[in-house]
Parts: structure tokens; sequence; C-alpha cells
């Protein structure tokens, strides 16, 4: 599918069919790198992480989590807080690391 010259670009690209699937995750729920890119007939999870990377400052980007259950790395903080405002379920360990409760949290699309 292509873009007419004055139309806006295909919305069939990995970047904005990635940007679409985060967009959709329910506040509260989280999905992680490989589910979305699994979403998409897809096994980029590294592919998605990149696209969150130049793109995820203007997405939820803490509902897109690794396949431990943990925060983005270096924005676990940042994340932490957005998880208790939306009451995502979270795991503690003894030495207080959260993860994401995955099995309570996951979104399926």
């Amino acid at each position: 599918m292509s873009a007419d010259a004055e139309g806006p670009p295909a919305p069939d690209d990995f970047a904005s069919r990635v940007i679409a699937v985060v967009e959709s995750i329910p506040p509260g729920h989280v999905m992680t790198y490989g589910s979305v890119a699994a979403a998409l007939g897809s096994r980029a999870s590294r592919g998605v992480g990149q696209v969150m990377a130049y793109a995820g400052a203007d997405l939820p980007w803490w509902r897109v989590i690794r396949a431990s259950g943990h925060a983005p790395r270096d924005h676990e903080q940042r994340a932490l807080e957005m998880y208790r405002v939306e009451g995502t379920p979270l795991l503690w360990s003894r030495t207080g690391v959260f993860r994401v409760d995955l099995e309570r949290a996951s979104h399926r699309p």
C-alpha cells in the first residue's frame, strides 16, 4: 500500500505498526518487546526496542517492558511512578527490586 503524493505515508511500515500496538495497551497493563513484535507477526523484538528508543517519548513507553518483567533499562524510577499511578501489578524482591507481574498485567491484543 502506498500513499499518494499529497497523502500521509502508508501506515503499514514496521514503526507505525509498533506505535499502534503500543498505543493500544491499556493503563495498568504491559507488553514485552517480544510480545509487541509477535502481535505484528514478527520476531523482531530488538526492532521494537529501536522504535521505542526513537518514538517512545511520545508513547506510553513504560508499558513496554523486558521479558523478565523489569521496566525499560535506565527508566526504572520514572516507570515505577507510572505503574503506581496506573495500578500496574508489581512483584518485589527482598532487596527492593521490582518487576511487573506479567501473569496479571500482560495485555494480549
